[in-house]
């Protein structure tokens, strides 16, 4: 089964890649939505977040109050590790339990839909890696317009995320968002295409007998190392804004 890691950044419209793959019934592992179960009431998660935060991060139902401890995190970096490292753990799991009952299920692919997917370092363990781009400052007015910052307060928020530009260096393929939803469409067609293509015949075979799967993913993580240092060198020696990943 190929694993494809699905990324962008804060206002990219990756969330609108994402449902137009659902639309075409591919499986979706979203760790957003993850991320809010593990920090449910009577979860483990929760319980950590009001050791570390204080009860003042919950609302009067007793659920997580996202806004107010998302305010508390995004200026204090250690702050935000440390609610990281309470998190991901926790995520990960998961998402490594619904990848391998889907491979159970014989799906062809899967996509994880994952925000923080370079950061966290899952970009390790998926067979492809899509960045959903657009520029910085088509990226500040799509923020600023959705969840009405002010420009200072939209800043904020990009400043504490890692760059779409530098998020390309990790990227096997692009999806540029900086036109229309017709535009991006089109691109989607394109990208599940082409991973139908390159997931081929050998799926079946992975999927019937597990050690030739293990080989072949095994296979693709190390040839994506060898890639990205390729890739890596080749931006020092060139540097650029921003592009499709060869």
């Amino acid at each position: 089964m190929l694993v494809v890691g699905l990324t962008g950044g804060i206002a990219s419209g990756k969330s609108s890649v994402s449902r137009l793959l659902a639309a075409q019934r591919i499986p979706i592992i979203d760790a957003d939505v993850i991320a809010r179960e593990v920090v449910a009431p009577g979860a483990p998660g929760l319980t950590k977040i009001i050791r570390e935060f204080g009860g003042d991060v919950l609302q009067p139902n007793g659920t997580l109050d996202r806004l107010k401890l998302g305010q508390i995190i995004f200026s204090d970096e250690v702050k935000r590790r440390k609610l990281n490292a309470i998190v991901h753990p926790a995520v990960r799991k998961e998402m490594f339990w619904r990848v391998v009952r889907l491979w159970m299920k014989g799906e062809k692919m899967c996509v994880v839909d994952v925000p923080l997917l370079i950061e966290a370092g899952l970009w390790k363990f998926v067979g492809k890696v899509v960045v959903v781009y657009c520029s910085r400052e088509l990226q500040l007015q799509r923020l600023m317009s959705r969840d009405k910052f002010s420009r200072e307060d939209a800043l904020s928020r990009l400043n504490a995320q890692m760059s779409l530009a530098d998020k390309l260096d990790y990227a096997d393929q692009v999806v540029d968002n900086s036109g229309s939803m017709h535009d991006l469409e089109q691109q989607v067609n394109s990208l599940i295409a082409r991973f139908n293509k390159e997931a081929g015949w050998s799926w079946r075979l992975s999927w019937l007998i597990p050690p030739i799967g293990l080989m072949f993913g095994g296979f693709r993580l190390a040839w994506r190392q060898i890639k990205r240092a390729r890739r890596r060198a080749k931006r020092r020696n060139r540097p650029q804004e921003g592009g499709d990943a060869r």
